[in-house]
């Protein structure tokens, strides 16, 4: 009887024990996601304040494509008219509407470096060649805050669907998150096209 008694306290420990670690890790994975939204949507905010100081300086030095210009600011405007904090990302509408505008601003900004390409006198400028290194650096900013984001979540959306992990995910009301989706990825892989 006592050895029956130990081994259903030491099977209750265990239980315990496993509920409480499952429990604790989906917290921490929440966090995760949490933070990698966060450090993800300041690297946009980075790159939307940095993107004026770009453009000013192209202004002075270039009037060749006042058109892409024109664009990298209408595209930063559309970024600014979304309300952003660490939750949009939980609504996929409004997700999908800033990663849009997200989107068409990388778009003008590459165009803007392909006109870099083409004009060797813009490239001259050390103003203009250190802002652009900055722009770049942002670009990678954002996409290793990108993978970041995914991996935490893909890290915790395994774990909700693992044993014990998704029964204690059901019994708390935890749900999988959505990946970032990309509805024009035809668009990104073509080389920017500039016509003059």
């Amino acid at each position: 009887m006592k050895k029956i008694a130990i081994t259903l306290l030491a099977l209750l420990i265990i239980v315990t024990f496993t509920i409480i670690n499952g429990y604790n890790s989906i917290q921490k994975n929440d966090e995760t996601v949490s933070a990698a939204s966060s450090e993800l949507l300041n690297q946009y905010q980075r790159r939307y304040d940095l993107v004026p100081n770009l453009i000013n300086t192209v202004k002075g030095y270039s009037a060749y494509e006042s058109d892409v210009l024109q664009n990298v600011v209408k595209a930063r405007s559309a970024i600014s008219q979304i309300k952003v904090d660490a939750q949009i990302l939980n609504d996929p509408i409004t997700a999908e509407k800033y990663q849009k505008a997200q989107d068409e601003l990388s778009a003008s900004l590459s165009r803007l470096l392909a006109i870099s390409e083409q004009y060797p006198d813009l490239k001259a400028s050390a103003l203009y060649q250190d802002l652009m290194v900055q722009l770049e650096g942002s670009e990678n900013r954002i996409s290793v805050a990108r993978g970041r984001y995914i991996e935490a979540i893909g890290q915790y959306n395994t774990q909700l669907r693992q044993f014990p992990g998704f029964l204690i995910a059901n019994f708390m009301g935890y749900k999988p998150i959505s990946h970032f989706t990309l509805d024009n990825k035809e668009e990104i892989i073509k080389t920017p096209v500039v016509e003059f």
